[in-house]
């Protein structure tokens, strides 16, 4: 297998292991009969997965028990989005600085 070195923000570069794990788990995840792109995100295989792969990055990056771990999609835009969101309540307001690219999207 030839390996292209990434040093870019993302995506990140996958280690061989893991890709020959995914690659095996695209055609049938664990035990569930059905491909991981294809077992509902409200089943069990699903919410075992979530609950392993939240369990793992506590332990990895030593996240305390007090903190919540959110996996979401959408990128960087879509979380610079969500800080105000979830900051101002009510019928708080807040200004925003358009200072070049990334506070223009």
């Amino acid at each position: 297998m030839s390996q292209i070195y990434n040093f870019s923000a993302g995506p990140a570069m996958l280690p061989a292991q893991v890709l020959k794990q995914m690659q095996a788990e695209l055609l049938e995840y664990g035990n569930a009969k059905a491909s991981v792109m294809e077992i509902s995100h409200r089943g069990k295989d699903f919410m075992a997965m979530a609950q392993k792969s939240e369990q793992d990055l506590r332990e990895l990056m030593s996240i305390p028990d007090n903190y919540k771990v959110l996996f979401l999609q959408g990128g960087a835009s879509a979380q610079f989005s969500m800080v105000p969101i979830n900051l101002l309540q009510g019928k708080q307001v807040a200004n925003y600085a358009n200072t070049g690219h990334w506070s223009k999207k």
